[in-house]
């Protein structure tokens, strides 16, 4: 794969190892937990992690879902290594959320945590056309991620200006998608930080 810059699930490599640990504390797991249980996944079905670091989520659909197919995406090849030493079951893959590495409606359910603000504008729109691309005719996109007005925590994060509910539903309109929505607000770490899951479907 091409060299590309790409921001690391830690924020850094130095803080990969104590990752897990301190996202669980944060309430990242909970969360997650919720968005899968809204999702309605089927047995069989064929799912796509987009931005699965070090790949807690892909793990927990396989432990809910033994016999659906589970993939895991993401660019960091050492959150990767982390994530196949939790799971030989789950296909770990090394790519790009504006190119994935799969054929025409590949999948059934696509889901993404916490990643889409990593994301510059263009590669957002270019991510979305991705998923609409490789979900099969039926299937459904979830979203998990922060909002841009919801901590001080984010106001000097630049690309976090652009993760609000209008935008983002917008943009979810733009590249294809139907019924687009946000179904869920969150809070956490104390209620410092605000989350929205928005769901839409092929």
């Amino acid at each position: 794969m091409s060299q590309r810059e790409f921001l690391p699930a830690a924020g850094h490599d130095l803080f990969l190892p104590v990752y897990d640990p301190l996202v669980g504390l944060m309430g990242f797991d909970r969360a997650r937990r919720e968005l899968v249980s809204a999702a309605n996944v089927e047995p069989g079905h064929q799912i796509l992690d987009i931005g699965c670091g070090t790949g807690t989520l892909a793990v927990l659909l396989k432990r809910q879902y033994p016999s659906a197919q589970i993939t895991g995406l993401d660019p960091d090849p050492k959150a990767l290594r982390r994530a196949r030493n939790k799971a030989s079951a789950v296909q770990f893959d090394q790519g790009f959320a504006d190119q994935l590495p799969y054929n025409d409606e590949t999948f059934d359910r696509v889901f993404s945590s916490f990643m889409f603000h990593h994301l510059e504008e263009h590669e957002r729109e270019n991510m979305l056309r991705e998923v609409w691309r490789v979900l099969k005719s039926g299937g459904s996109f979830h979203l998990l991620d922060f909002v841009a007005d919801s901590a001080r925590l984010f106001q000097s994060h630049a690309r976090m200006k652009d993760n609000r509910d209008a935008t983002i539903l917008e943009l979810m309109n733009r590249t294809g998608f139907t019924n687009a929505a946000k179904v869920k607000d969150g809070r956490m770490l104390f209620g410092w930080l605000r989350t929205a899951t928005y769901q839409t479907s092929k």
